[in-house]
């Protein structure tokens, strides 16, 4: 058999190749949902992904025979939390033909490559930050992901593991069926939460610095004491508000605000999976149109919230602790009315009791599992 040569993706050539290999390697799934190729490009550059302005990244692909069959990169975050155990970087956007070799071969020169920055652990995957699309699916394999969630291949978990990777860390989503109401006990705890003072409101796009400032200090509060966190910069914030702009609408953005203090907040975006799943990553010539379409006339009937978060300080609380349940129920009542039935809650750390409790409280199903890995490489 021909040997495997890994080639840096250092032109822009070689990156669309990277980008666009997944769509081979995944044709026949059907639960693939291929991701908009220029959304993929913008995220894979440093000069349009403010990710790259406290990180730096490698993107690697295998070729065998002249035919591309892998690729993976690796990232150093230095804003990420530093490791105890010593320097950790990280490994991402893995996928490859179900071969062994190939996985050996990338693992081997994205480890080399961490090696060479000092970097003792590795750890992945992480697509590229930790606060994007994270872990490697390992059940769930025959729904399709929701909006910016990963989709692998059942045998790339094998494949990882093989190099002496170990399990690090599970996450999960939770689906929720937004038709039926919340638990009777659950609706009286939450009307008992509200009280002068406690006010729910959509985001006000006239105060939209501040309310993208609030949302930062938001999740870098509430999420500072989560296992492999690194913090949001508000330049991230605005990227990611600027590249979601089609999608986001003010209904399903809620503030709850405290005695006037934004103390809390969630995301909800429309599963633009669900609107793309046949344009096969491209929008010309008729892809714009029937995104446009499916998004502003028909609609989506699912969503996901990939962020939320109150203020550590009111954990504490009696109040405090339901402040969740106050913005899950008012983007759920919004949501109803655009239309919606499901809505997807991700990621939660698989010990992060308090909002793994919150969705059993609600009704929702664990319904996929993506699992973090780490080995020891220096």
């Amino acid at each position: 058999m021909a040997s495997i040569e890994i080639l840096r993706c250092d032109t822009p050539q070689l990156m669309e190749r990277f980008i666009r290999l997944p769509l081979r390697l995944n044709k026949h799934d059907p639960a693939w949902r291929p991701p908009l190729l220029q959304e993929r490009r913008e995220a894979l550059s440093p000069k349009s992904n403010p990710f790259f302005q406290h990180a730096e990244a490698v993107f690697l692909l295998a070729v065998r025979d002249g035919k591309d069959v892998g690729r993976i990169s690796a990232q150093i975050d230095q804003l990420a939390q530093p490791d105890p155990r010593g320097p950790a970087g990280w490994f991402g956007m893995i996928a490859g033909e179900n071969d062994d070799a190939i996985y050996k071969a990338l693992f081997a020169a994205a480890e080399a490559w961490l090696k060479e920055r000092g970097c003792v652990w590795s750890l992945g995957p992480f697509n590229l930050s930790v606060n994007e699309e994270v872990g490697l699916l390992i059940d769930g394999f025959d729904t399709p992901p929701m909006v910016m969630m990963g989709h692998d291949q059942p045998y790339v978990a094998g494949r990882v593991e093989a190099q002496g990777y170990k399990k690090a860390k599970d996450v999960f989503a939770w689906l929720y069926d937004i038709r039926i109401d919340v638990p009777s006990a659950v609706r009286r705890r939450i009307e008992r939460t509200r009280r002068p003072g406690i006010t729910v409101r959509h985001l006000n796009f006239k105060q939209y610095d501040k309310e993208v400032a609030d949302l930062t200090s938001i999740v870098n509060d509430a999420w500072s004491d989560n296992w492999g966190f690194t913090p949001l910069t508000v330049e991230e914030t605005r990227h990611l508000a600027k590249s979601l702009k089609p999608l986001i609408s003010e209904r399903l953005i809620w503030f709850v605000d405290v005695d006037g203090e934004a103390a809390g907040f969630i995301v909800g975006l429309p599963n633009l999976n669900e609107a793309i799943r046949d344009l096969g990553g491209k929008l010309l010539p008729f892809g714009w149109l029937k995104l446009l379409w499916r998004l502003k006339v028909t609609g989506v009937k699912s969503g996901r919230v990939p962020l939320m978060g109150v203020r550590k300080k009111y954990h504490g609380e009696f109040g405090g602790a339901l402040l969740p349940f106050l913005l899950i129920d008012a983007l759920r009542r919004e949501a109803l009315k655009g239309g919606y039935t499901t809505v997807e809650l991700s990621w939660i750390l698989e010990d992060n009791e308090g909002m793994n409790r919150i969705n059993e409280a609600l009704g929702g199903s664990k319904y996929k599992t993506y699992r973090i890995y780490e080995r020891k490489i220096g």
